[in-house]
């Protein structure tokens, strides 16, 4: 159909009006309805994502200010808080402290302030205002809370918006771009925002694993005296056995050399656990459990003539921390000690119960003391001792590290720290941990160790590159009763099983030379043969770490046969 005939235009017929004065008004009253009704649809998602906009400003600015608030920056929450000035839509915006008091705060000129005290609930409108409140946390501990205030919208925007009625597709077009730039650079914002987080979040990481770092710095010294004297002992005890035939003498000497071997294997697995690099995670612990096991440890971190007592009471409360944290405050603590006594003394580590003195014992606390008998610290300092990178050491001796990790600790533990001290007479750096009435995690039952002998013609395939390993591994399974084929790499084992499909159990070292270790082969045989059972060996914490979390069986070096033979029943047990 023609232009013309549609508006009933030529062909003879005259002017005929296809578009009635109804259909018109009809028309027209649709289109105004559909613009209000757009944009009243676009006035909601606006709305929706203001409100979004303003609370992931919210969580951004609760995330930024836990350090602060953790550490009772004031400062540093000035100026996270004064950041939000950037985004005009915030009125107000305030920081508050675990106890509700106000520590930062910031308003536009002529509106009102932020509360003194923060009520802490959902998102609620106040006239024309979104009013968001969030807690601050690190982990499960509250460290305090955030308040802000943003304007959902202001008058002359809604007046620019309601102004161009009369031209509404325009201005519903001028609308969408407007609003679809704002979203961009909210969007993008956000990102940036998001992306500093993270950044932040690393770098809070690698602080952790620095404070780390610096305590096992100091063990180093320490650990490479009792290991040589370790070595001393064994190798002493191997000279001696060859040398004597006197069967009670060389039981004497087996023993020795036998708990020289297990007190280097318990160093080991200690110095590892210390050191991982793992996230908080706060456990029920029995403090003076934890703390009597750090009492060799603390021996090898500091010097012969410093001498280490604990003083712990029976009826202790627990506690719940992070255990591996708590380790490395109370070495922190130590070793800060142990060098404000340059002549020797006594470090002591005692502890007591608090009760609040409530019935229901909301507010008990235990208070960790560690006590030095040495210099003492100046008045004028003792209010800057857990401040980041203060150290009264001399140059190269110290990073100022190692007090502000105690303080981060006990405050994220929702605790507190201090200090007491006089000149000439020692330091005293206590903690308060709040009781925890949590009861202890349960331990496994161990699996009974059978005695070594014969158990029938199992074949197992050992894979160990060391030659000297592989010997007496080799020499332990035949004495178990094992038949052994040995293969000296990954790629040689797996020929093995595809040449040979008579094995009974794979066990494997976990570090090896090539391209395949350990951890891959065990992968590569569960495709070959799903049935078959591995059992994997490491001395390394981080390999054994990566075969625990997929759910393999993992062998910690160095280990008894007792234990070899435990591991082994179970495995064939389990794939029987």
């Amino acid at each position: 159909m023609k232009l013309a005939q549609m508006f009933g235009i030529g062909g003879g017929m005259g002017l005929r009006p296809a578009l009635t004065v109804s259909m018109a008004i009809g028309l027209a009253v649709a289109i105004v309805a559909a613009a209000f009704g757009m944009a009243a649809y676009n006035e909601h998602l606006g709305q929706q994502e203001r409100h979004r906009a303003a609370e992931v400003q919210l969580r951004i600015l609760a995330g930024s200010m836990a350090a602060p608030l953790a550490f009772d920056d004031r400062s540093a929450a000035r100026e996270y808080v004064g950041a939000q000035s950037s985004n005009p839509d915030v009125e107000a915006v305030a920081a508050y402290d675990m106890q509700g008091q106000l520590t930062a705060s910031f308003a536009r000129p002529g509106a009102p302030p932020p509360p003194a005290r923060n009520t802490l609930g959902p998102p609620r409108l106040d006239g024309a205002r979104l009013v968001l409140t969030s807690p601050v946390t690190e982990g499960e501990t509250v460290l305090g809370s955030v308040y802000l205030r943003s304007v959902l919208e202001s008058p002359s925007r809604r007046a620019m918006r309601y102004a161009g009625f009369a031209l509404l597709i325009v201005m519903a077009a001028l609308l969408v771009a407007v609003l679809g730039a704002a979203g961009a650079r909210e969007g993008e914002a956000n990102r940036k925002l998001q992306a500093e987080i993270r950044e932040r979040e690393k770098a809070e990481a690698a602080l952790r694993q620095s404070q780390k770092m610096e305590a096992m710095g100091q063990l180093t010294g320490g650990v490479a005296h009792d290991f040589n004297n370790l070595l001393m002992v064994a190798s002493s005890g191997i000279d001696l056995l060859d040398r004597t035939t006197d069967p009670a003498r060389r039981e004497r000497l087996r023993q020795g050399v036998r708990q020289a071997i297990d007190r280097g294997a318990s160093l080991t697995q200690q110095l590892l656990a210390f050191s991982r690099r793992t996230p908080l995670k706060p456990e029920v612990v029995d403090i003076a459990t934890r703390l009597a096991g750090m009492h060799a440890l603390l021996d090898r971190s500091l010097r012969e003539d410093v001498k280490v007592e604990i003083n712990l009471p029976p009826d202790l409360w627990r506690i719940e921390v992070d255990a591996s944290q708590l380790e490395v405050a109370v070495l922190n603590i130590a070793i800060n000690a142990r060098d404000a006594m340059p002549d020797g003394g006594t470090i002591t580590i005692e502890a007591r119960n608090e009760p609040s003195g409530r019935p229901d014992g909301a507010g008990d606390t235990i208070r960790l003391g560690i006590r030095d008998t040495g210099v003492g610290v100046a008045p004028e300092m003792l209010t800057r001792l857990f401040e980041p990178f203060f150290t009264t050491k001399a140059v190269g001796k110290g990073t100022g590290l190692g007090l502000s990790q105690v303080y981060g600790f006990a405050r994220a533990s929702g605790g507190e720290a201090g200090v007491d001290s006089k000149l000439g007479e020692g330091t005293t750096i206590w903690l308060r941990i709040p009781r925890s009435t949590k009861a202890l995690a349960s331990e496994p039952a161990a699996i009974a160790p059978r005695k070594a002998g014969p158990i029938g013609r199992y074949r197992i395939l050992l894979v160990e590159d060391d030659d000297s390993v592989a010997q007496l591994v080799e020499e332990m399974l035949r004495e178990l009763g094992y038949e052994v084929v040995r293969a000296g790499e990954a790629l040689g084992a797996l020929d093995v099983l595809r040449k040979d499909g008579a094995f009974d159990l794979v066990f494997s070292d976990m570090v090896m030379p090539g391209d395949i270790g350990g951890l891959d082969l065990a992968r590569d045989i569960s495709r070959l043969r799903p049935s078959l059972p591995v059992i994997l060996t490491t001395g390394y914490s981080a390999a054994a770490a990566a075969a625990t979390n997929e759910g393999r069986r993992v062998l910690i070096k160095p280990y008894r046969i007792e234990a070899l033979a435990t591991e082994l029943d179970t495995a064939l047990q389990r794939a029987s």
